[in-house]
């Protein structure tokens, strides 16, 4: 106990003596009879609780922002964050306080609590200082992060998402960091793209049933879309504490059984891996069950009329197809074109025809035709972003690994990575003058647009973790192959992509597809 150096009469005489110890500001109060000691800064935005006002039942207003807190528990009645409160002790008409901090495990417990609670609310300023606490106490911050999604992935109801996919990536970018705010402010952006997918949403419970492990079994139960078989040999799995690394190539089957979900399920299942990597085997039960979930809901868009020949494709698939390919065969084909220009080189090396492709998609990519972004008579089956082509980059970075492991996949791959350039070529023009993209400097380049993402300026988390992946699988690619046919057309695709800004509300394209659609929908 540490002397407050006040009486109880002087207290009581006056209400409130504002005192300082060890560094710290402590209010005391005297109400009912009853003398209390808190933190003096307001857990919200730090300003003097000194200056808040004491009401009835003992509770004191911060009033910067109506902020109320329970004296004797701290608890805040109107607010969110919990105050500090120190133990009081009278001794002879003295006050003396208790100074004492809780062990680091209750800190960590408090903190975990309030992190809760900001991913519920979707509340980022707390997001932030609950995951500063949790440091203040000794704890990684990586463990907020394990904590979110054990606390959230349950209510994604078609599974995971991009939340999960970029952590991996969000952590690697913190591990790079050139500060202490630039770490956490990257650590920060899973967890606030969690909040956002999460809001409002009731839990989705997974599926409890186990059963042992089986490849086939859980391919079948995949196809099938059966998601309590497929999570009962998921579950199996993991009781096994079967590596991830053993897991993936059936994943990895799973995901390229179909042109699933416009190519998410091949990069979810890429970035599970990494994201296992970096947190720890604890991660793996919520990412797996998200990523299982996925995969038995994703959409098959093969099954669509404008790909609707790649069925027929795969099945013609003989490796025997002679004829060279590059960038140049593919680019301006439409779906059905380029899939059979490119069974004419089924029997070329995988490595030639992913660079032929890859090649093709960043065209597009460089060449993307803005105005159609900015447009708004557009017709719904037209509205077409940037995204529609940076994922054409991140899915042929997770094909590359996926299928350099498992060999057998790279058919459906290479066919898949076809499609998004037969698509995207109805939204390119050529009039692009690719001189102003053009990067000499590539590793300044990388270096500077890093560094872009520990402050970006992107209201929405889905946008920000598009630029983080873009930038991470361009890096991935440039360093392992530096002198690919398609690297100066990497560089300049992507710059531009980053410096063109990005249109996010279509307020009178949605007005008039909505028109257009409810009057059709009369006839």
């Amino acid at each position: 106990m540490t002397p407050a150096g006040i009486t109880f009469a002087a207290l009581a005489a006056t209400g409130r003596k504002l005192i300082r110890r060890n560094g710290r500001q402590i209010l005391l109060i005297a109400e009912g009879g009853r003398v209390f000691a808190i933190a003096n800064r307001c857990p919200h935005e730090g300003y003097p609780l000194s200056e808040g006002d004491v009401g009835p039942g003992a509770v004191v207003t911060c009033n910067w922002h109506n902020w109320k807190f329970d004296l004797a528990s701290g608890d805040a009645l109107i607010g969110r964050d919990p105050v500090r409160t120190y133990g009081v002790d009278i001794r002879d008409g003295d006050i003396f306080v208790d100074l004492t901090d809780p062990p680091p495990d209750e800190l960590c417990t408090r903190a975990l609590k309030g992190l809760e609670a900001g991913l519920a609310d979707y509340d980022l300023p707390r997001l932030a200082r609950e995951v500063a606490r949790l440091e203040r106490a000794g704890f990684d911050a990586k463990a907020a992060l394990l904590h979110g999604f054990l606390s959230r992935s349950d209510r994604l109801e078609d599974g995971m998402t991009h939340a999960h996919a970029a952590a991996a990536d969000w952590i690697a970018l913190a591990d790079s960091a050139p500060d202490a705010p630039s770490r956490l402010a990257a650590l920060l952006e899973p967890l606030g793209h969690l909040a956002w997918d999460t809001r409002g949403a009731e839990p989705f419970p997974f599926a409890k049933d186990a059963e042992n492990w089986n490849a086939q079994a859980f391919l079948a139960a995949v196809e099938a879309e059966d998601e309590p078989a497929a999570m009962a040999r998921m579950r199996g799995a993991l009781a096994a504490q079967i590596p991830y690394a053993a897991l993936r190539p059936v994943l990895a089957t799973a995901a390229l059984a179909h042109y699933a979900d416009f190519g998410h399920c091949a990069i979810y299942t890429f970035k599970t891996g990494q994201l296992i990597d970096r947190l720890g085997a604890p991660i793996a039960e919520p990412a797996l069950l998200a990523l299982t979930r996925m995969l038995v809901r994703a959409t098959r868009e093969e099954k669509l009329p404008e790909f609707r020949r790649y069925g027929a494709a795969l099945a013609a698939w003989d490796g025997h197809g002679a004829e060279p390919a590059c960038a140049d065969d593919f680019i301006g084909l439409s779906v059905d074109a380029i899939l059979t220009r490119l069974l004419r080189s089924s029997g070329r090396t995988p490595r030639e025809l992913y660079d032929a492709l890859l090649g093709a998609a960043l065209w597009n990519l460089l060449h993307f035709d803005v105005a159609l972004d900015e447009a708004a008579d557009n017709a719904i089956a037209d509205n077409v972003s940037w995204l529609d082509f940076t994922h054409a980059l991140t899915f042929a970075n997770a094909c590359r690994h996926l299928c350099t492991e498992r060999p057998l996949l790279w058919p459906p791959a290479l066919l898949q990575l076809a499609l998004f350039v037969g698509r995207n070529k109805a939204y390119v023009t050529p009039r692009i003058d690719i001189a102003p993209w053009i990067v000499g400097d590539r590793a300044a380049f990388v270096a500077r647009e890093k560094q872009a993402l520990f402050d970006h300026v992107l209201p929405e988390p889905i946008i920000a973790c598009h630029r983080l992946k873009t930038v991470f699988a361009l890096e991935d690619e440039w360093t392992t192959t530096p002198d690919a046919p398609w690297s100066e057309t990497l560089f300049a695709a992507v710059h531009r992509f980053l410096a063109v800004p990005m249109k996010r509300h279509h307020a009178l394209r949605n007005a008039a597809q909505a028109l257009d659609f409810v009057a059709k929908e009369a006839t």
